[in-house]
């Protein structure tokens, strides 16, 4: 039985990041750099299965109009049983009254279904090499 949850406890980061290269979800974060994107969130959902992270989203808010959601997964033994559904409503009900922003190359129909619609063209900008800004390597 799937649970989700709004808090970090009992997350294996190490188990969470070997399962986000296995399914081609992991972006070159360390275990550390994973933990401490999660703890620097201002919301989070994840999704357990007993003690196995199965699922995860984040959120960065500046509480009071705009958020900005990222790392939405769910472990592709589990897709399409509405745990990602879950997740972001959970977030959303996080943050009324806000705009949310988010970005997505392949997952557009799911994120309608949730009422997002196609907005500007976002635009992205890497300063300096990718994940080298300081934070704790494994």
């Amino acid at each position: 039985m799937v649970t989700l949850c709004t808090t970090l406890d009992g997350v294996d980061w190490e188990a969470l990041r070997r399962d986000l290269i296995a399914d081609d979800f992991h972006n070159g974060r360390t275990t550390a750099q994973l933990r401490l994107s999660f703890e620097n969130s201002t919301h989070v959902a994840m999704g357990f299965d007993g003690a196995r992270c199965i699922a995860n989203a984040r959120m960065l808010s500046d509480g009071v109009g705009n958020a900005y959601v990222v790392d939405v997964w769910t472990h592709s033994a589990y897709r399409r049983q509405g745990i990602a559904r879950q997740a972001m409503q959970l977030l959303m009900n996080a943050v009324p009254g806000q705009h949310i922003y988010l970005g997505t190359d392949d997952a557009v129909g799911f994120y309608e279904k949730l009422g997002f619609a196609p907005q500007m063209k976002g635009m992205s900008l890497i300063v300096g090499r990718y994940l080298d800004n300081g934070t704790p390597p494994d």
